[in-house]
């Protein structure tokens, strides 16, 4: 039996992240980073997710954004976390190694413009 299906509404700002599996470094060098970028643009492009705040770390990333329809935080970060899988194992030659992502993404409503200058700061 699978996952049951999230049910994200659009309209809200949420914070979302993702930690890689075992806390490996997936950013080690400039190119991890603007590799990770080029996916995020192109996810945006794809479902027209309002991104309002990135912040990539060694081993995770978290991301500001506002989706405009229910469920689509869902499509937009599937297919970023999918996506950014195959070409960073593509990359190292690696494909069909394991997981990247320690598991699916995490996502809360920001509740305030307090909560919500907090996330953008960091």
């Amino acid at each position: 039996m699978g996952r049951p299906k999230r049910s994200v509404p659009g309209g809200w700002i949420y914070h979302v992240l993702n930690r890689a599996n075992a806390r490996m470094p997936i950013f080690t060098k400039d190119e991890d980073f603007a590799a990770f970028e080029q996916v995020l643009e192109e996810a945006v492009a794809r479902t027209g997710t309002r991104l309002l705040s990135y912040c990539l770390m060694g081993n995770h990333w978290h991301l500001v954004v506002w989706p405009r329809e229910d469920d689509e935080l869902s499509r937009f970060t599937g297919w970023l976390t999918l996506t950014h899988t195959q070409r960073w194992h593509a990359h190292r030659k690696s494909t069909g190694s394991g997981h990247l992502y320690q598991g699916r993404f995490k996502s809360f409503p920001v509740q305030d413009d307090d909560h919500f200058l907090t996330l953008c700061r960091y």
